[in-house]
């Protein structure tokens, strides 16, 4: 039963680590933003990491514990994933990258310095501690290694997109308040197995999961989830209702729906004051949502308000 459960898991970890690529390599595509190229190199990284890291370790277990000795078995299998942790640094890298770029501020080569050096001064430390025989276990250092650092960088990421700067920033409040929470629950949801775990293999594929399963929501949101009309419109912001509405090629009977919106009023209510049926407001909601990009009430009223409409 197990054996097969971890064959269905390495499947869902294969899916989700080239849909989560090939999600951040359309948006890239499409948007041509440097920002998402250094989400498209976290990616590579985290997953690298995920299969050399951890489906690594399945590997050499699977084929070299009929030739060795499990002392000598675990002590190569810590060895091999201490050399896996630098895709992992590089990602948490790249992960703090997008979460500058994307906020509106700006970081320089000191800063990346300063982070190499202090991160690979880390893993020197832990290696230290690995390869010499102490009390401490090598699979416990190396969890507790990556609960606190991927605790810290996670918070970071956070708080710089949630406290975004007003003038320069590329995302909205809207986004913001959704994304940067997101990644410090997916953290959250990626560590509490590791806290559990010494052997248990059913922890360690539950961790597995939600590794590679979190890791994809930065893509799957940004294709989905976001308001990509704002996201990429930058300057043409401060214009009159007017404008918006031309901007988007919004029909006059849209135009006065998008205000009633705006408003609060809901669908029926709009229909009562405009003399028209239920169902011509919600199909005129509809192609609004397409025209303008949206997906709700809520996301248009955001994107209105962004665009700080006069």
């Amino acid at each position: 039963m197990l054996q097969y459960l971890g064959y269905l898991v390495f499947i869902l970890s294969v899916a989700l680590a080239s849909g989560g690529v090939v999600l951040t390599s359309r948006i890239r595509n499409k948007y041509h933003l440097e920002i998402f190229s250094t989400l498209l190199y976290f990616q590579v990284f985290i997953f690298t990491f995920g299969f050399y890291g951890i489906w690594g370790q399945v590997v050499i277990k699977a084929f070299l514990s009929p030739y060795i000795t499990p002392e000598l078995l675990s002590r190569f299998s810590d060895i091999s994933i201490l050399l896996g942790l630098p895709f992992l640094v590089f990602a948490w890298l790249m992960l703090i990258q997008f979460s500058f770029g994307i906020s509106g501020r700006k970081n320089n080569n000191w800063f990346i310095l300063m982070f190499l050096l202090v991160n690979f001064t880390i893993i020197v430390v832990v290696g230290y501690f690995i390869t010499k025989t102490t009390g401490l276990k090598p699979v416990s250092l190396i969890k507790y290694y990556f609960i606190s650092m991927h605790f810290l960088y996670s918070l970071i990421s956070s708080l710089l997109i949630i406290f975004h700067k007003k003038r320069g920033a590329i995302i909205h409040n809207y986004d913001s308040r959704r994304i940067g929470p997101a990644i410090f629950l997916v953290m959250i949801l990626q560590c509490l197995p590791l806290l559990f775990y010494s052997t248990q293999p059913y922890i360690a594929l539950i961790f597995t999961i939600a590794f590679f399963a979190g890791n994809t929501f930065l893509p799957i949101y940004f294709n989905y989830g976001t308001l990509f009309t704002v996201f990429t419109s930058g300057p043409e912001k401060d214009i009159s209702f007017e404008e918006f509405c031309k901007k988007f090629e919004v029909s006059p009977r849209e135009t006065d729906i998008i205000r009633e919106i705006c408003n609060g009023l809901s669908n029926k209510e709009i229909s009562e004051k405009l003399f028209i049926s239920l169902q011509t407001v919600k199909d005129h909601t509809h192609r609004i949502y397409i025209k303008t990009n949206v997906k709700s009430r809520v996301q248009l009223i955001y994107l209105v308000k962004e665009m700080k409409i006069v």
